[in-house]
């Protein structure tokens, strides 16, 4: 394997953000194709300019977060974090206590680092489950997560849902609160699943990434009863995990303009691309709002083509996630994305940039960008290059 550790994968997205940079300089914000579906924009107002002060800022928009923020997500009270990982930082740290357990429940295995990390660094345990089954809460359980949606976009069904809460909230050694990770899953559950939102079904906290499936930047958003939010904001300000006034500002302003209709709008684009791509390739598969390849299909389609490599399948997806940036300007997560993010190549048509390619040119882009692969991937040094240019 070519990347190993989480130190490696910094590396590979410095990499990555060089090829942007080079772009950027060279063409402009044009010829880039974000397709990661965290694209990360700014709506900004010309007026909120002049008020993202330190603490002018979060008096004009804590107030307008509060009100979208509930209509968004439900619940008594909304926080903004630097992250969804940050947010679930700080629950962590306010309510669970050393030597006590955190259980995860997710639709599949495996899950966002950001949970069995922050569990250990409080001194917790931490089990994961992503069968009904098999699900067990020990009497020392000081918090249930429930993922919503993976990093590669299964969905947890309502009834597991539904399943997972009551056993949390009638377990016999107290009730047991209950956070959703709902990053994607705040809007794929709601508007592709027609499921209702996670405080409807009875969660105690939920939160989600304003960047995912909607026009704002990479911040949490959280939701939930106001005894347990106030607990949670003083472990944010105490270890500087909340979102700071240009952040807040906006998440209010992609709140304000978000429109489902940019995510059903998807369904259909994605469906076409699906039956295009199988003209050229075995391996991809539909995700609610677009496409993607798992690593070991990638691996399966080079084998069979008789290419032969020593990299890894995960090493395969990195190195045609940056030739697909370094040669075409298209950005997906396996080269840009945090340590511990999901090698999927994925494709997001629910994406700002994703409406500006035809479905051909994206075919082409593919078809065009794995011939490169075919001849990269059986040569370590070539490979090792690209993702780790010096």
């Amino acid at each position: 394997m070519l990347i190993k550790t989480n130190l490696d994968e910094v590396k590979k997205r410095e990499t990555a953000l060089f090829f942007i940079n080079e772009h950027i300089q060279k063409n402009g914000r044009r010829d880039l194709y974000d397709l990661t579906g965290l694209s990360g924009a700014y709506l900004l107002k010309k007026e909120d300019f002049e008020v993202l002060e330190t603490y002018v800022g979060p008096a004009v928009f804590e107030k307008m977060l509060d009100e979208y923020g509930k209509t968004h997500l439900g619940g008594e009270k909304i926080l903004g974090f630097n992250r969804t990982s940050a947010g679930i930082l700080a629950t962590i740290l306010a309510l669970v206590k050393k030597d006590s357990t955190v259980v995860h429940y997710l639709p599949e295995l495996p899950s966002h680092p950001s949970i069995p990390r922050s569990t250990r660094l409080v001194g917790g345990h931490y089990l994961e489950f992503d069968n009904l089954k098999d699900f067990i809460l020990p009497e020392n359980t000081s918090l249930v997560v429930i993922t919503g949606s993976t990093m590669d976009h299964k969905v947890i069904s309502e009834e597991e849902f539904k399943q997972i809460i009551k056993k949390a909230h009638s377990h016999p050694g107290g009730k047991i609160p209950v956070l959703v990770d709902d990053a994607s899953g705040a809007r794929l559950r709601t508007i592709v699943f027609n499921q209702p939102s996670a405080m409807d079904l009875g969660a105690d906290l939920v939160v989600t990434s304003t960047d995912k499936l909607m026009d704002g930047p990479r911040g949490g958003l959280m939701a939930g009863k106001s005894s347990l939010i106030d607990e949670i904001k003083s472990k944010a300000h105490q270890f500087g995990l909340e979102a700071q006034a240009p952040l807040v500002a906006g998440m209010v302003r992609a709140l304000e303009q978000f429109d489902p209709e940019n995510i059903l709008n998807s369904l259909d684009k994605k469906k076409k691309l699906k039956k295009l791509l199988n003209q050229e390739f075995e391996g991809f598969n539909e995700t609610p709002t677009g496409v993607m390849i798992l690593p070991r299909d990638i691996a399966l389609e080079l084998e069979k083509r008789n290419i032969d490599t020593l990299l890894s399948p995960d090493d395969l997806s990195f190195l045609w996630a940056m030739i697909l940036l370094k040669e075409y300007g298209v950005i997906t997560i396996p080269a840009v994305g945090m340590p511990g993010a999901s090698p999927t190549l994925r494709l997001d048509m629910a994406s700002f940039d994703g409406k500006k390619l035809e479905l051909n040119e994206i075919k082409n882009i593919l078809k065009g960008s794995f011939k490169k692969l075919e001849i990269i991937a059986p040569h370590i040094d070539k490979s090792k290059d690209i993702l780790f240019k010096k």
